[in-house]
């Protein structure tokens, strides 16, 4: 039995003939039910469907019998694409429609929040009308709390202020003789702490004048001592050694301080130094000279009997006789030589070592002609020679002295015949040496 002609058929797949399919009746624009479709990979198979449209049914049925079934595949693909096209394009105007949506509500939401901030900004911070300068007015103005509270704080007229307070602490502690300070920095006061330091600086200056004073006593008791002559003595003769050390090392000669040793004479101690001639010399002799020192007054025939006992008591052949110009004798300044033996003058305070070194010089001299086996006799008129010359140089010294005392400042052309005198000694003492260096 045929189907009615507005009933179309499909076939099923290929390959595959339903058995007597029983066709299903679908009314125009109403679901298909009781339709079975299966989708294999890509492939798309319908069973039993019926579409019920006179329009449809007339368009299919002017078509060949064999085109039929060719053309409803294409009218279902057909369809098939416009539906799914017509899903996308649905979906893309929903979400836009959305989006569009979520804009508005977006775009409104910004609106009322710009508004509700502009209203808080202009309720805080508004020129006069706003909270925070009402609140910085309020604390910070011409007239405001800080204001208030810093002229409370530093008014100078009120005693419960902060700079009356300080006042009144430091007038406690600073102002006036009863303040705090005054007591702590009175030494007078029994309570401070500089009484006790007062009392311990009172006893160590009591003991500091004590030492001084027992010093000053000290120093006025051998100030006395040395008066006396023993402790200046000492230090006379401490003078003497280092300018007879320095004139022996220059001249090869051996000094022996001897004040304090016995010498040939028994229990005598005559002699203060010895000084031993060059052996180059002295031709290979034991050649002395004894030297006393004299810081007190002496008579000449005292001097004279003492260098006599010192030179037995130190085997010496020449005695040289050193005083202080307070104590020396008459016509001796600076050198001289008595009966054979040398007096010289040295001031302590200022000696003259070209004086001094003449004179131990000349009696270096008068020792070395003592000698009685040299080999070639000593021009003894050259030696007087020099010794004349030394004289006159020693009485022209003298007159310059007097002249000096006469007027009373020294002239620069005294100094320089001075220094020319000095020199003209030496000359005259090295003129003797000479003749007796030629006489060996």
């Amino acid at each position: 039995m045929d189907a009615p002609a507005n009933v179309v058929t499909l076939p099923g797949p290929p390959g595959r003939v339903p058995a007597s399919p029983a066709p299903v009746v679908c009314p125009a624009n109403e679901p298909i039910t009781g339709t079975a479709v299966t989708v294999e990979r890509d492939r798309i198979v319908v069973e039993r469907v019926l579409v019920t449209d006179a329009s449809l049914a007339a368009f299919v049925a002017e078509r060949p019998a064999e085109e039929r079934a060719g053309l409803v595949e294409r009218a279902m693909k057909i369809g098939l694409t416009a539906l799914m096209d017509a899903g996308v394009t649905v979906n893309v105007d929903a979400v836009r429609a959305e989006f569009a949506a979520l804009l508005r509500q977006t775009e409104d939401a910004n609106a009322k929040a710009a508004a509700a901030l502009d209203q808080l900004l202009r309720q805080n911070f508004a020129d006069g009308d706003g909270r925070l300068p009402r609140t910085l007015e309020t604390f910070l103005g011409d007239r405001g709390k800080l204001r208030t509270l810093t002229d409370d704080l530093f008014d100078e007229t009120k005693r419960d202020s902060a700079i009356g307070r300080i006042k009144t602490l430091l007038g406690t502690y600073l102002e006036g003789d009863g303040s705090k300070l005054a007591t702590l920095l009175d030494p007078t006061r029994l309570g401070s702490p500089l009484f006790q330091f007062r009392g311990e600086m009172t006893e160590g200056f009591a003991k500091l004048n004590e030492r001084i004073a027992a010093l000053e006593a000290a120093s006025a008791a051998r100030a006395q001592e040395r008066a006396k002559g023993t402790a200046k003595g000492a230090d006379f003769e401490d003078l003497l050694e280092v300018m007879l050390g320095e004139l022996a090392r220059g001249a090869g000669d051996l000094l022996d301080r001897t004040a304090a040793e016995t010498g040939a004479v028994i229990k005598s101690r005559k002699g203060d130094f010895v000084l031993t001639v060059d052996p180059q010399l002295a031709r290979g002799r034991d050649l002395r000279v004894v030297i006393e020192a004299k810081d007190r007054p002496m008579s000449m025939r005292a001097i004279r009997e003492e260098l006599r006992e010192a030179k037995e008591n130190r085997a010496a052949a020449v005695g040289l006789a050193v005083f202080t110009p307070a104590h020396a004798p008459t016509g001796i300044d600076p050198f001289t030589v008595i009966a054979g033996d040398v007096y010289c003058v040295v001031d302590p305070e200022a000696p003259e070592p070209a004086f001094f070194s003449a004179a131990v010089r000349l009696a270096r001299l008068l020792a070395v002609a003592t000698l009685d086996d040299r080999e070639v006799e000593v021009d003894a008129a050259a030696i007087v020679r020099a010794l004349a010359g030394v004289k006159e140089q020693l009485e022209s010294i003298t007159r310059l002295k007097s002249q000096l005392t006469s007027i009373g400042n020294a002239t620069k052309g005294v100094w320089t015949g001075l220094d020319q005198l000095r020199a003209g000694i030496l000359a005259k003492v090295a003129e003797a040496e000479a003749e007796l260096r030629n006489a060996e």
